[in-house]
C-alpha cells in the first residue's frame, strides 16, 4: 500500500486494472488511441488548415501532435517553456558528477489508471519507475509525525492502532455514503450502465457537500480526533484536510479510480514527455512529408509567445494576437492554458463563450501548491541510525515523513547508493502552501531544515545538501495562478459546462469555434490524465467542426456523447 490509510478495495491479480474510466463520463480514451483506424481523418480540402493552440503544456501539445498526423497545421503558442506544470528542473552550484539531478516542480507521480498518458509515455520510449509515496511497498520507511510525536514504519501494522481505526473508519465511510466496492466494481468491467446508475444518484445527493461534511455525516467518523489524524495523514499521497472544504465528488473520483495510489514516477522527468512529443515524426501522418515534426511546423522550431488577445472575426473566424504582436485568423482553436488566463492575462471578447461558460470559468476554484527541493551528495537516509551509546536500531537515518509541521511532506528520491540525490523538503497545498509564498527559497530552506531537525535531532541534512535549493508556488506563477483545479460544493454544473463545451453543435453558431481543454477542463483536475482526455475531446470537436469524422469501427468521444453524457441536474 502506497497509503496510511488505504482504500477500501485493493487490486488483485484476479481482477480487471482499473482506469480513469468516467465515472462523469465513463468514454474509453485507451481504447479510442490504440484502435488501429487512428482518431479520425479531415476532408483533404481542408489539409493544411491552420489551428491554433494556445499553450503548450501537456493538453496543448497532445492536441496538436494529433491535429498534425490529421493533415492539419497547427500553430502553438506559449508563454513561458514547453511542458506547462509538467515542469523539471536542474539545481544550480552543483559538482559535475550532480549534473543529471533533477526536481519536479509540478506533476512528479503518475497512477497506473492514467492509461491514455501512458499511451504518449509509451509512444516516446520514456520509462517509469515507482513512486516513494508514504508505505508504499518501494519505500524504505515512513515517519508519521504528529503534535510532536513520531511513529516510524515500514508498513501501516507499525503504526499505532489509532492508524488502523481511522483506516477502517474511511473504509466504511466510503462503503456506507459512497457505495465504494460497487463502483469501483463497475469501473473495472466498464460497465457503463451500472457506473451510471450510481453516479447519476451520488451526483444528486453529495453535489452540495463537503468532504470535511461527508466524514462528519459518516457514522465510522464522529470522532473529531479520528476525522483531524485523516486529514493530517490521509491516503494515497498524504494528508488531505487542505480537501476538506473542496467537493467531496472531488475526492470520490480520486478514490474510485485509485489515482492516489500505486504512483509511478517518470525516469529523468515528466517535462519529457511534452518536449519529446514536440520533436516526435508520426509514423502515420497525413498530408505532411514523412518526418515532418511539430517543432518542424514551426519558425526556429519553437512556439509561438504568449497570446495578448482573443477575438471573433468575420465568418465566425477566432483572430489571435500574440506578445510580438503578430495577429492571425483560425478557423479554429484550442485554448489549453489555465482558464483564469481568459479573465487576467488575455483581453477577450465577450463574444468568445456563452454567458453560462464565462460564469463557471470566473467560478473556477484552483487550489495553491508549492515544494521545495534541494541536491544532497548521497542518500544518507538509508544509512541505518544509532541510539545514544551507538547501537544500531535497525531503523533508517532519516524516512519518507509525514507530518502537522510547516513542512507537511517530504520525499527522498535517489537513483542509487552512493550517487547524488534530491529531497523534496516540502510539499505542500492550500494554506499549508500560502505560509510559504513571502519567503525566498534559502528562507524556505532554513525553516524546512528546523521543522525537519525536530523529528530527525540526529540527522545533520545540511551537511549533505550540495547545491542551491528550487522552489515553486504555483499561486505566484504568472501564467498559472494555482496548481489545479478543485471544485467547490455546488460548482458541478460549472464543471460540467466546461467539460462539454467540445459539442459545439449544441451551442449558438456565434460562440463556436474555439474549444477548451486542459486538466482543469476535466473531470480529474490535478492528474495528468485530465489534461490528455480533454485534448482528445478538444480534436474530435475540431475534426467535426471541419467536416471530418471518425472511422465506424473507432466511435470519438462525441460520437457517443449522447449514450454516456455527464449527468445533467436542474437549473432552476
Amino acid at each position: 500500500m502506497t497509503s496510511t490509510v488505504p482504500n477500501a478495495v485493493q487490486h488483485t491479480d484476479a481482477q480487471p486494472p482499473i482506469t480513469m474510466f468516467g465515472p462523469d463520463f465513463p468514454y474509453a480514451y485507451d481504447d479510442f488511441l490504440a484502435h488501429p483506424a487512428g482518431l479520425g481523418q479531415i476532408p483533404a480540402t481542408e489539409h493544411g488548415t491552420e489551428v491554433a493552440v494556445i499553450g503548450g503544456g501537456l493538453s496543448g501539445i497532445v492536441a496538436a501532435y494529433e491535429l498534425m498526423k490529421m493533415g492539419l497545421k497547427p500553430v502553438v503558442y506559449e508563454a513561458d517553456e514547453i511542458g506547462g506544470r509538467l515542469r523539471t528542473v536542474g539545481f544550480e552550484g552543483t559538482p559535475a558528477e550532480a549534473a543529471g539531478l533533477t526536481a519536479e516542480m509540478g506533476a512528479m507521480r503518475f497512477p497506473p489508471s492514467s492509461t491514455a498518458l501512458q499511451h504518449y509515455i509509451d509512444l516516446v520510449g520514456l520509462e517509469t519507475r515507482p513512486f516513494p509515496n508514504p508505505l508504499a511497498p518501494e519505500t524504505p520507511s515512513t515517519v508519521v509525525d504528529l503534535k510532536g510525536e513520531s511513529h516510524y514504519a515500514t508498513t501501516v501494522d507499525d503504526l499505532p492502532q489509532v492508524y488502523r481505526d481511522v483506516m477502517n473508519a474511511w473504509n466504511a465511510c466510503l462503503e456506507e455514503g459512497a457505495d465504494f466496492s460497487d463502483m469501483n466494481r463497475a469501473m473495472r468491467e466498464r460497465d457503463v450502465p451500472r457506473i451510471r446508475e450510481i453516479w447519476s444518484k451520488l451526483v444528486d445527493k453529495l453535489d452540495n457537500q463537503t468532504f470535511y461534511g461527508f466524514l462528519c455525516d459518516s457514522e465510522s467518523f464522529k470522532s473529531f480526533r479520528h476525522r483531524e489524524i485523516f486529514g493530517q495523514v490521509g491516503f494515497g499521497t498524504g494528508g488531505w484536510d487542505t480537501d476538506f472544504p473542496n467537493s467531496i465528488l472531488e475526492i470520490l473520483r480520486v478514490v474510485y479510480t485509485e489515482a492516489d495510489d500505486h504512483h509511478r514516477g517518470i525516469v529523468g522527468g515528466s517535462q519529457q514527455l511534452p518536449l519529446r512529443l514536440w520533436e516526435r515524426e508520426p509514423e502515420k501522418i497525413v498530408h505532411w512529408a514523412y518526418g515532418t515534426s511539430l517543432a518542424e511546423l514551426h519558425d526556429s522550431r519553437k512556439p509561438r509567445p504568449a497570446v495578448t488577445r482573443l477575438h471573433r472575426t468575420a465568418g465566425n473566424h477566432i483572430t489571435v494576437t500574440d506578445a510580438s504582436g503578430d495577429i492571425r485568423t483560425y478557423q479554429a482553436a484550442i485554448f489549453t492554458a489555465q482558464s483564469w488566463m481568459l479573465l487576467s492575462k488575455v483581453a477577450c471578447d465577450d463574444s468568445l463563450f456563452p454567458i453560462d461558460h464565462w460564469t463557471a470559468i470566473e467560478r473556477t476554484h484552483y487550489m495553491e501548491s508549492s515544494k521545495l527541493f534541494v541536491p544532497v551528495d548521497r542518500p544518507f537516509w538509508l544509512d541505518k541510525a544509532v541510539d545514544d551509546r551507538g547501537n544500531p536500531t535497525g531503523r533508517d537515518t532519516m524516512s519518507m515523513t509525514l507530518t502537522d509541521r510547516m513542512t507537511r511532506g517530504t520525499y527522498l528520491l535517489d537513483d542509487g547508493p552512493d550517487k547524488p540525490a534530491t529531497i523534496c523538503l516540502s510539499y505542500t497545498w492550500c494554506d499549508d502552501s500560502l505560509k510559504w509564498l513571502p519567503l525566498s527559497a534559502n528562507e524556505r530552506m532554513e525553516v524546512m531544515l528546523k521543522s525537519l531537525g525536530e523529528i530527525y535531532p540526529k540527522v545533520d541534512i545540511r551537511k549533505h545538501i550540495i547545491g542551491n535549493p528550487v522552489t515553486v508556488s504555483w499561486e505566484n506563477e504568472p501564467y498559472f495562478m494555482g496548481a489545479f483545479k478543485a471544485n467547490l460544493p455546488g460548482h458541478y454544473r460549472y464543471q460540467r459546462r466546461l467539460f462539454t463545451h467540445f459539442m459545439q453543435d449544441r451551442l449558438p453558431e456565434d460562440k463556436r469555434g474555439i474549444f477548451l481543454a486542459g486538466d482543469d477542463i476535466s473531470w480529474t483536475a490535478g492528474w495528468a490524465e485530465g489534461a490528455v482526455q480533454t485534448a482528445l475531446n478538444a480534436v474530435w470537436g475540431v475534426m467535426h467542426q471541419l467536416g471530418g469524422a471518425t472511422d465506424g469501427t473507432n466511435p470519438g468521444p462525441g460520437d457517443v456523447y449522447d449514450e454516456i453524457a455527464p449527468v445533467e441536474l436542474p437549473e432552476d
